[in-house]
């Protein structure tokens, strides 16, 4: 985490975290920590520049092998995160989500999931949301833990994977994914 927390301040400058509120456990604001990988570039008004025009090279290099998700380690230590569960995602979205989808809350949210084994960014925010619905429901069954097994050997392919392909990375024709709107 040293050697990549040194390479984004040498690469992109301070600050080298992302840090964002995010829905946890219960709907919950938890703060979660990524390694930064868009630059602060701006317009003539200050105002930052689209996602596409801001991740460079080395940004898409941290995504392609997940290196900017390391920080989240700290919060499954702390007991925010889990390494297996939904991924938490903005609280802006809380609201936005149908019952179905809200069961994701139900569940301590993970560095990986279903989705994430599934295609991650790739998928649409429909089934994604599906994925994590499954994943709770699956949490109430025995053996739940061997999925979660099977979920981290299954990511250890997919960060392999993506690493050489870029596949999943984001929503396809994107830099990076699309805000979820429910339709």
């Amino acid at each position: 985490m040293a050697l990549v927390g040194l390479a984004v301040r040498l690469v992109l400058g301070p600050p080298m975290l992302f840090c964002d509120e995010r829905a946890g456990l219960g709907g919950n604001p938890i703060r979660i920590a990524k390694f930064r990988s868009m630059s602060q570039a701006t317009d003539a008004n200050d105002k930052l520049l689209p996602d596409a025009a801001r991740l460079g090279w080395f940004g898409r290099f941290l995504r392609r092998t997940s290196l900017d998700e390391l920080p989240q380690l700290f919060s499954v230590l702390a007991g925010d995160m889990s390494l297996v569960g939904p991924r938490p995602l903005p609280m802006r979205y809380v609201p936005r989500y149908n019952a179905r989808q809200a069961s994701r809350l139900l569940a301590v949210p993970g560095i990986t999931g279903l989705a994430q084994i599934h295609g991650r960014n790739a998928v649409d925010w429909p089934e994604r949301l599906e994925y994590d619905a499954r994943y709770v429901e699956l949490l109430g069954r025995p053996g739940a833990w061997l999925t979660d097994l099977w979920i981290v050997a299954a990511t250890a392919f997919q960060i392999v994977s993506q690493a050489f392909t870029g596949r999943g990375i984001a929503a396809p024709g994107k830099a990076t994914m699309e805000e979820f709107a429910p339709p």
